[in-house]
């Protein structure tokens, strides 16, 4: 049994792999208008195909990352790519903490998508923990106006599509994780993320200056290490330790927003997070306990 500093350790690697992704996903809200949302996506996804490529080398070989269900990498990919695109689009819309809430369920809509598809248990207090969290969410898009002008609540709606893509992305993670290695995934998936994303980004081009590309590439190695630091958390710890350390995403939501953008959250959407983040680890702590 893992002791109380490795506990620490576990805690503070998922940590830091928050606050780089509450970076990453705000970079359209950086930008301010003047890069569109698929060419930040394809100029970091090539970021990345060219860090993990360089650690493929690194390791040995291509050949001994090919993988036999290639498939499963593709449609990962679409459903990784599309929830980028959706949790970026809304965050340059709308404030960022209140996007990074709404992006914060997907760890719910996975214990449904568990329930559909890979048959999981689901007991009242999983159902209460669920509720609860999605009337967090409710909170938040009403303050967001998305249940009283269609194109009000619009990027609300987008960050509550981010949070259904990126749970079903999960799941996909989950399985393809018995057989394929990290290092085989993230390949695969800024891979193909590439050329899913070419059509789009060559629809919306803009001419941008060689620093704001040096940025955007520069998101690809930093989301690489946000997933290593992930990864290396979640090997440390049980998931009644680490799982609720990914609401974190909040609060680093709550201070970029603050610092960088001077954004003042409403009570509303106070509210909403902290009805969230309680259900999320109520959740995370049932599911450790069955």
């Amino acid at each position: 049994m893992p002791s109380s500093n490795k506990y620490v350790e576990a805690i503070l690697w998922v940590l830091l792999s928050t606050a780089l992704f509450t970076v990453v996903f705000a970079a359209a809200k950086f930008a301010d208008g003047a890069i569109g949302t698929f060419q930040i996506l394809l100029l970091r996804y090539i970021g990345s195909f060219v860090t993990v490529s360089w650690l493929v080398v690194r390791s040995g070989s291509f050949n001994q990352y090919k993988s036999n269900v290639p498939f499963q990498h593709f449609l990962r990919a679409v459903f990784g790519c599309s929830a980028a695109a959706a949790i970026t689009w809304a965050t340059a819309h709308m404030p960022v903490a209140d996007a990074s809430a709404i992006g914060i369920l997907y760890g719910v809509i996975t214990v449904l998508l568990g329930v559909l598809f890979l048959k999981g248990h689901v007991g009242i207090r999983h159902w209460l923990a669920i509720a609860i969290s999605l009337a967090g969410a409710g909170l938040i898009m009403a303050v967001q106006g998305a249940f009283q002008s269609h194109i009000a609540g619009l990027p609300a709606f987008v960050a509550l599509l981010s949070a259904f893509l990126m749970a079903s992305e999960g799941l996909l993670i989950r399985t393809l994780s018995q057989t394929e290695s990290a290092l085989s995934m993230m390949l695969y998936v800024s891979g193909f993320g590439i050329l899913l994303l070419s059509v789009p980004t060559m629809l919306e081009w803009r001419n941008i200056s060689a620093t704001l590309v040096v940025g955007c590439v520069a998101l690809g190695p930093l989301s690489v290490a946000a997933q290593y630091c992930t990864i290396r958390g979640y090997r440390i710890a049980p998931l009644s330790v680490v799982g609720p350390v990914d609401y974190s995403w909040l609060i680093f939501a709550m201070i970029l927003g603050f610092v960088v953008f001077g954004e003042h959250p409403s009570i509303g959407a106070i509210a909403g997070g902290i009805l969230i983040v309680s259900g999320g680890i109520l959740l995370s702590n049932t599911r450790a306990q069955q």
